[in-house]
């Protein structure tokens, strides 16, 4: 049986965002929370780790109904953050609850994936400074 699981395909989007786009930026910011305010900010509306740009992820509504499968606790946890209706989300299709549960994965995605690059941005700091 197939079981897709959110939030650790979160974190490897997120891990792949921050090694591909955001290390290079590292001494931009003062500290770690900074960086994870900004990351969070931003990857918020990236449509590969959230989706939340286009509305979607897969931009497979197939795909995103396979993604959901076994994983309507985890959109019920969604919508009871985000105080969505759940039959509402459904209606609007697999895509969009897809989205949903990435966005709100995204916050614990980064905070996991982020103690990996600590001793990068640290060293980026103390090369910033000189």
């Amino acid at each position: 049986m197939y079981y897709y699981d959110y939030f650790e395909a979160v974190c490897d989007d997120v891990r792949k965002e921050i090694a591909e786009s955001w290390a290079d930026r590292f001494a931009d910011f003062e500290t770690l929370d900074e960086l994870r305010e900004a990351l969070n900010d931003e990857l918020w509306v990236c449509d590969h780790v959230t989706g939340n740009a286009s509305g979607s992820y897969t931009f497979s509504q197939w795909e995103a109904e396979e993604y959901l499968m076994h994983n309507l606790d985890v959109l019920e946890e969604a919508c009871e953050e985000f105080g969505a209706d759940i039959g509402e989300e459904v209606k609007k299709g697999a895509e969009s609850a897809d989205v949903l549960i990435r966005c709100y994965l995204l916050g614990a995605a980064i905070d996991k994936v982020l103690p990996d690059f600590e001793e990068d941005f640290n060293a980026a700091r103390e090369e910033a400074r000189g």
